[in-house]
């Protein structure tokens, strides 16, 4: 016999299938009752027992996240994104969303930090069209290490498949290093690696950042941002691993369109192109003559950090 919380999975993941079928706005509590193999009924009783929320409830909340969700990431017009959430116009629609989030869809969509409200069951929308259960698919930091060495590993059979595809010539011509649009130095690297660090603080926090700050800073302003944004970045790295929540998302909105991003994918992200400016800058001074950081190797710098 199926426990309350077997029953809520089951139903999760029906509203779920609905969600990726895009017949969610359509379905209404007694279809979803039948899909799960309960009247609604009891239905009821029992999705509100586990997850504090009747399941009428639960199914609109999860819509109206996807609604912000599509807000945010697409210039759906807001009827279409009313419709899809299941109201019938866009005054029904426009009154629910601002009882929820406290603003109407126009004014929210420019101003927005989350599309997810609050939920004591800790089940929300999960990008791009699915359901997150709080416990299901966690991101540990392994998992996270992990995936970026599969990334790796696949991305170099792509490089070697795409090669094939070159001739001799081409394929042992020496490489003139242009990574960026803009002409690289070593101020400018580390000043984007500085200002990587800033820049995301701040959109996390949801402040603005200027990349244009970066195009005159002395070394001298470069250490006192680092002293500041450095330690500040791994606190909160700390705090989300600490917490098992590199799976959450934030919202980026410092570019057109608006992202969604994960913290691990977007850990992931910076640890990624910090290392080629790294070795960039590492090759340069090098190449000046001051070579003592050699590859700048982590594997040297944690065996010698001591154990907490």
């Amino acid at each position: 016999m199926s426990s309350p919380a077997d029953t809520f999975a089951t139903f999760v993941d029906r509203l779920a299938d609905a969600l990726r079928d895009d017949e969610a706005g359509a379905i209404d509590g007694a279809e979803l009752a039948a899909r799960v193999g309960f009247s609604r009924f009891h239905l009821d009783r029992i999705i509100r027992s586990v997850a504090g929320e009747n399941p009428g409830a639960f199914r609109r909340r999860i819509l109206l996240e996807r609604a912000a969700f599509r807000m945010l990431t697409t210039r759906m017009p807001l009827l279409d994104v009313a419709v899809d959430a299941g109201y019938s116009s866009h005054e029904a629609f426009t009154r629910a969303f601002t009882r929820e989030f406290g603003a109407a869809p126009a004014h929210w969509r420019h101003s927005a930090a989350t599309f997810r409200l609050p939920a004591g069951n800790g089940v929300h929308f999960h990008p791009p069209g699915s359901i997150r259960l709080p416990m299901r698919d966690r991101e540990s930091e392994m998992e996270l290490l992990e995936r970026m060495t599969a990334h790796h590993i696949w991305l170099t059979g792509e490089m070697i498949r795409v090669a094939g595809e070159l001739g001799d010539d081409e394929l042992n011509r020496p490489i003139e290093i242009d990574v960026d649009d803009d002409e690289q130095s070593v101020r400018s690297l580390l000043a984007r690696m500085v200002g990587q660090l800033a820049m995301w603080n701040a959109v996390m926090a949801g402040r603005p950042y200027d990349l244009q700050v970066e195009d005159h800073q002395s070394l001298g302003d470069l250490r006192d941002i680092l002293a500041v944004e450095g330690p500040a970045f791994h606190e909160h790295v700390r705090e989300v691993t600490a917490g098992e929540r590199l799976d959450e998302t934030f919202v980026d909105a410092s570019g057109d369109p608006v992202e969604v991003i994960s913290y691990g994918g977007n850990l992931a992200h910076i640890l990624t192109f910090a290392a080629y400016r790294r070795v960039l800058v590492l090759l340069a001074l090098n190449h000046a003559g001051h070579g003592e950081l050699g590859w700048g190797d982590p594997r040297f710098w944690v065996a010698d950090q001591p154990a907490e």
